[in-house]
């Protein structure tokens, strides 16, 4: 199976890929299925540090027969030499985390083209499938641009919307980002190769930008309204570092919480109720209450907030934060 892949690759276009994550994965099969011959899959090493929990662009392409590099810096110029010695038709990025610089853009000579994962111009930046949930966006999506030195700014060759519904959280969305970006990719690439593909200028009256999150910008602000806070959790529920708040000085990370309609809060993170089965009521912004489910002392394992309220850890009147 091996060698018929790569020999179904061997007449294509030739493309170095820039790639890390599942749509990193997603790209580099799309590419594989529609006979583009990948000289090289240039990736990442996994960091010890980070929770891997996302698919291998390094192992999908040994399995194919495919060079890869993992570069500390993809623009040092002997590597810049390396591909241009390839010579490349196309550059490909999707999900890579460095910047790709002028003298890399400038060796295809088809183009160099990056997939992104919204509806650019909106959620320029880092981490978009995390800001669309905290945002409380309805929609979402992939965008196959252009790329120039200003990341996410180049023309758009193509687009795939993609429904959020309540049950989502950063890693179904994340699977369903991957699916779109696999299908637009495949979608487009027949008309990359004859070149006839659409360019279309971004407007940048509708462009937004957002920026890398960390561990801190999961911090619940009980002041803000029910569905703001649930966003959040939703947003950096497991796999990411998860929401959290204080508890007795302690951090408490929720990893699970839903919407409380009808129940009137007497005042943001106040432990309002627990209702046995279902999980404790904490009082949001705007009179409003979130039920938090599954929670976690740190320190501790976590649990059901209803069991963890039962042990003393959570009391009715208690202020969070």
């Amino acid at each position: 199976m091996r060698a018929a892949a790569r020999r179904t690759q061997d007449n294509g276009m030739k493309v170095v890929l820039f790639a890390y994550h599942d749509v990193g994965c997603a790209c580099l099969r799309a590419l594989l299925e529609s006979g583009a011959t990948v000289v090289l899959a240039v990736t990442h090493r996994d960091d010890p540090r980070e929770n891997v929990w996302f698919g291998s662009v390094r192992a999908i392409a040994e399995e194919n027969g495919i060079p890869v590099a993992a570069p500390d810096d993809v623009n040092e110029p002997s590597f810049v030499a390396r591909v241009r010695d390839l010579a490349p038709d196309v550059l490909l990025s999707a999900y890579f985390r460095q910047i790709l610089g002028p003298a890399l853009l400038a060796i295809p000579k088809r183009g160099a083209f990056n997939m992104h994962g919204s509806l650019l111009p909106k959620y320029r930046g880092r981490a978009p499938v995390n800001w669309v949930l905290v945002e409380g966006e309805s929609v979402t999506g992939v965008t196959l641009h252009v790329m120039d030195p200003r990341p996410d700014r180049g023309d758009i060759v193509g687009q795939r919307e993609i429904p959020i519904t309540d049950d989502d959280t950063a890693r179904t969305l994340h699977g369903k980002t991957a699916a779109a970006a696999g299908e637009l990719l495949g979608e487009l690439w027949p008309r990359i190769e004859a070149g006839t593909e659409t360019r279309t200028p971004q407007d940048p009256a509708m462009a937004s930008t957002r920026g890398r999150r960390g561990p801190e910008d999961g911090r619940i602000d009980f002041t803000r309204p029910a569905r703001a806070c649930w966003n959040l959790v939703r947003a950096v529920t497991h796999p990411y570092p998860g929401a959290f708040t204080l508890a007795g000085g302690r951090k408490l990370y929720v990893w699970k919480a839903s919407l409380a309609p009808g129940h009137k809060s007497k005042g943001p993170g106040r432990v309002e109720d627990v209702v046995p089965g279902r999980g404790v009521l904490v009082g949001a912004g705007a009179g409003e209450s979130l039920l938090l489910e599954r929670v976690q002392l740190e320190g501790d394992v976590e649990r059901d907030a209803d069991t963890l309220a039962v042990s003393g850890a959570l009391a009715v009147g208690q202020i969070l934060g």
